[in-house]
């Protein structure tokens, strides 16, 4: 008889309900990685809690995003402090937290809701069976103003999924601008001599009519730089729903992915269906959760894609926390040259959120005298702003940009 089998498989019962709660956080996790972890676990052994806990991260783990919540709830579920002898015996319980025992304050939401799930106190179902409370909502807010409003980190699984669904009926008003074509006009400005002329030869010269002309309006293209680093990737993630809508929404978006190296992922977010769009991206991008690159990967556009894609005025849309790696190394020169490129360079920063923030580090330092605006984006509300900011293609004037500015230099 395998160490798992033994005393009646209580061990291979926890390990379901340890999977059940990694699926409920969002890992991909099904009957067969159950299968499997249980037959690893008959190969490494229960001797060490290492092993155990490696054994079953090389099952249940297949992205790095995924480390992280995989690493708080092993430390919540298995957190009998006799997990060994517990484990040796085959008479480990399933986790519950005890009376007046909280939950760590660093736990993600979605590991805490995933560990709560279904758990509902006694005393709360007889108090709504014996009570009917009424509340008064004159002065609350509603669930999709808190929704708005709270931080994508802090979210649990079930506001990730409703704040992505927002994303996905989000649309940019982005204001139209003048190109160098013209198009017939009879209110037009502008008269329009070869259409003139050629009328005249129409009639014999003896009348003629003017012909007039406007200048042609268009959406200039959007191109979007997302930094997918280890400090970021939290908020990429979510934002490539919002950079897939408006994708599909519109013509000429263009997004790149940076991290150590530059991504072109326009194709892959043109799929109608998000989940295949999202797919192709993760397969394409190496490079995720890694170090950061800016100046580098700034430079690689510049070299390879700017005359591609920066034509007829583009809005570049910058996401970053501007934590480079190489210390802005390079970083001045590059921005430089984005910003004259673009008709308006737009700089999202996650870090804004916080009410003490300062430029201090050299990344962020280097970017800012080379932006047209500067905000948050860690939220839904942040993102509903950047419509409104999409509509005005005025330039300048910003107290707080030139506040930051002041204070980088």
């Amino acid at each position: 008889m395998t160490p798992v089998d033994r005393d009646g498989g209580r061990i291979a019962t926890n390990i379901m309900h340890f999977a059940r709660v990694l699926r409920a956080a969002g890992l991909p996790i099904g009957p067969g990685k159950v299968i499997d972890a249980i037959h690893a676990l008959e190969q490494t052994g229960l001797g060490r809690r290492d092993d155990f806990y490696w054994t079953l991260h090389a099952v249940f783990v297949n992205r790095r995003d995924q480390r992280e919540l995989f690493d708080q709830a092993f430390h919540v579920f298995w957190r009998n402090p006799q997990i060994l002898e517990r484990m040796m015996s085959m008479v480990l319980p399933t986790a519950q937290l005890g009376e007046g025992e909280a939950p760590e304050s660093d736990i993600s939401p979605r590991i805490a809701e995933a560990l709560t799930a279904g758990a509902t106190p006694q005393d709360d179902v007889k108090t709504r069976e014996t009570e009917e409370v009424e509340f008064d909502a004159t002065l609350t807010f509603s669930q999709d103003e808190v929704l708005r409003e709270m931080d994508f980190e802090k979210m649990t699984t079930s506001e990730i999924e409703a704040a992505k669904s927002a994303m996905r009926r989000m649309r940019l008003p982005i204001m139209e601008v003048p190109t160098r074509r013209f198009r017939a006009d009879k209110t037009g400005a502008r008269a329009d001599m070869r259409a003139t002329l050629r009328t005249a030869l129409r009639s014999g010269g003896d009348i003629i009519p003017m012909r007039w002309r406007r200048r042609r309006q268009r959406k200039p293209p959007i191109v979007v730089l997302c930094d997918i680093s280890g400090s970021m990737e939290r908020y990429a993630r979510m934002l490539l729903h919002f950079l897939h809508a408006i994708t599909n929404d519109r013509d000429r978006v263009h997004t790149f992915l940076f991290g150590t190296r530059l991504t072109n992922v326009t194709r892959y977010l043109r799929n109608k269906d998000i989940d295949v769009a999202l797919e192709q991206v993760t397969d394409a991008v190496v490079d995720w959760s890694g170090g950061t690159r800016i100046g580098q990967c700034l430079h690689d556009f510049n070299h390879d894609w700017s005359r591609r894609v920066l034509t007829q005025g583009a809005v570049v849309i910058l996401i970053t926390d501007g934590l480079d790696r190489e210390g802005g190394e390079g970083l001045p020169k590059e921005m430089d040259r984005l910003h004259r490129s673009s008709r308006r360079l737009i700089w999202l920063n996650p870090l804004l959120r916080y009410d003490q923030f300062e430029p201090k580090s050299q990344g962020i330092r280097a970017i800012l005298p080379h932006v047209d605006d500067f905000r948050p984006v860690h939220n839904l509300e942040s993102l509903a702003q950047l419509t409104h900011i999409l509509s005005d293609m005025s330039t300048g004037g910003d107290p707080a940009l030139k506040r930051w500015q002041e204070m980088a230099a």
